[in-house]
């Protein structure tokens, strides 16, 4: 039966784990990394091993999920969004635009162990999308022990979120208890034009002080 289940909805490898997890797992509980190497904490470090963790993993990390795939139009999203019936897709009244002309939002719910699901476009292309998962069905310590399975430890690890990244692709655990898959250059481009807004934001304030 549970064959039949998996097959249905498609679930990964990584959500059997979900299932097989212990009830005494504790949401909050990381895994413990050993001390660095006396002397090789650098101020750099954090960035090379990010770095290193990214190059280990290449283009192994997801692009998809199901039938939905990172770089997909609109028109093809909301088709592939209405034919899956882990979606509660309604359409049009589900599509909103946002303030940047350039980018539109989808925000659907879901069954079974996704309870809402958010995607993002920009330039008419998915770059971002994020389960919010059924805390009642999983929690996020098995979740996290799935992906370190599947793409190894993270490239980076805080208490908000655990991140994989791979040279096009960035996955993210976020808590409390959300997938996101992320285009890295589209990513990285908002990323940057977002802290040129802030620079430029922050000297007209400071021109609009120095006024008085």
């Amino acid at each position: 039966m549970l064959d039949v289940f998996f097959k249905k909805y498609g679930l990964t490898l990584a959500f059997l784990a979900f299932l097989a997890a212990s009830p005494q797992a504790q949401e909050s509980a990381l895994p413990v990394k050993p001390a660095p190497a006396a002397g090789a904490a650098t101020a750099g470090a954090p960035a090379a091993r990010a770095a290193a963790a990214a190059a280990a993993i290449g283009d192994s990390l997801p692009r998809s999920f199901r039938q939905i795939k990172l770089g997909m139009g609109l028109d093809e999203l909301k088709a592939a969004l209405a034919a899956d019936d882990i979606f509660a897709f309604r359409g049009d009244r589900d599509v909103s635009l946002l303030s940047n002309p350039d980018q539109a939002l989808i925000e659907t719910t879901g069954f079974s162990f996704v309870r809402r699901a958010f995607f993002q476009l920009r330039g008419g292309k998915l770059f971002m999308m994020a389960f919010d998962l059924d805390a009642g069905r999983v929690d996020h310590y098995s979740v996290f022990s799935a992906l370190v399975a599947d793409y190894g430890e993270p490239s980076s690890l805080d208490p908000r979120e655990s991140v994989w990244l791979s040279e096009n692709t960035r996955v993210s655990l976020e808590r409390p208890l959300t997938v996101k898959y992320l285009d890295r250059i589209v990513f990285d481009e908002l990323t940057s034009s977002s802290r040129v807004k802030e620079s430029r934001d922050a000297v007209l304030r400071k021109e609009f002080l120095d006024g008085f």
